[in-house]
């Protein structure tokens, strides 16, 4: 099984980088049997604004985006909240795909003052309608005591605990799915 790791902030000074690199790195050192990971970074596909013309390069951005997602047999979403919300940048990305997500499983980590709680949420409906199933763990930094002046992630060791159980449901869940496929 293939699982993307999906960094969905696109913002300058992000911290999602460095929750998305202990997540991937934190999944590939439990050497599951048959499973890969590969950390995605939403930042390196240049998306135009769902219903605008694309430029030519932004039509190939969109493609590439589309196939590696459909080579996924499952992902973990790791999302920041702004404002309460989705980051638009991820909501745009996730509009441009459809068939690609169908019968595959979702698992998610957020970070932000409330651990991305209302992220998270939203993003359940989100992929709901896209025919991904959210597997009940997640995984959730605070920004005030998993970062260093609220830039320097160094987490709790227990969020380790969530991080296992939530990679444990979304293995079983993508098997599963992927016989559904």
């Amino acid at each position: 099984m293939k699982i993307g790791i999906i960094i969905g902030s696109v913002r300058n000074d992000r911290n999602g980088a460095q929750v998305g690199e202990w997540t991937y790195n934190f999944a590939k050192n439990r050497n599951d049997a048959d499973v890969t990971y590969e950390l995605v970074d939403l930042k390196d596909f240049d998306l135009p604004i769902m219903g605008t013309d694309a430029t030519e390069a932004q039509g190939a951005a969109i493609g590439k985006w589309s196939s590696l997602m459909a080579s996924f047999d499952g992902y973990v979403i790791v999302t920041p909240e702004y404002n309460r919300a989705v980051p638009g940048g991820l909501k745009n990305a996730l509009d441009y795909l459809q068939p690609e997500l169908h019968n595959k499983a979702v698992g998610y980590v957020g970070y932000g003052g409330l651990g991305a709680l209302s992220s998270i949420g939203t993003l359940r409906l989100i992929n709901a309608e896209q025919e991904l199933a959210s597997v009940r763990t997640m995984v959730t930094f605070s920004i005030m005591t998993d970062f260093e002046n609220m830039s320097v992630f160094k987490p709790a060791p227990f969020n380790e605990v969530n991080a296992t159980k939530m990679l444990d449901q979304l293995l079983l869940w993508s098997k599963a799915l992927k016989a559904v496929r």
